[in-house]
């Protein structure tokens, strides 16, 4: 080894790479604390099932022409009832109110993550007014 080769450029290149990866090393530590002292961001909320299953159905019903009306059906186990009204009491909870196949007034009372629903769009037969299904929201809570 030569005397003083130590200092020469090689010796200077490696000081400064040195030193910048030192302060690369200082910044990434300074933002790893203000990160960990920052407030947690809030979970992203939960789909809202209510709010879309009364999304849905406003907007076929809000497509349909005048000589048309939206037919809501649910079917279970206590038969297939042609449905009226959807009324949430809560975003959770529906309950269905309509007809069934004798005409009684029938109602369903479901959790919405288990309804199931099959909507069409049929023609008013000449001179009858269509029926439109009526949608009622939670009072006490917010629409998401």
């Amino acid at each position: 080894m030569i005397p003083g080769a130590a200092r020469g450029p090689l010796a200077r290149m490696l000081t400064s790479h040195q030193m910048a990866l030192a302060d690369l090393t200082k910044q990434l530590a300074q933002q790893a604390i203000l990160s960990a002292a920052e407030k947690p961001e809030k979970p992203a909320p939960a789909e809202n099932l209510g709010n879309i299953v009364l999304g849905q159905i406003h907007a076929m019903q809000k497509a349909v022409k005048e000589d048309e009306e939206l037919t809501v059906w649910f079917e279970g186990s206590s038969g297939r009832i042609r449905v009226l009204e959807i009324y949430f009491p809560s975003w959770k909870l529906a309950v269905l109110t309509g007809l069934d196949s004798e005409r009684a007034l029938t109602r369903i009372i479901s959790p919405v993550e288990s309804l199931q629903l099959v909507a069409k769009v049929t023609k008013v037969a000449a001179g009858n007014k269509p029926t439109r299904v009526g949608l009622v929201a939670p009072k006490n809570e917010a629409r998401p």
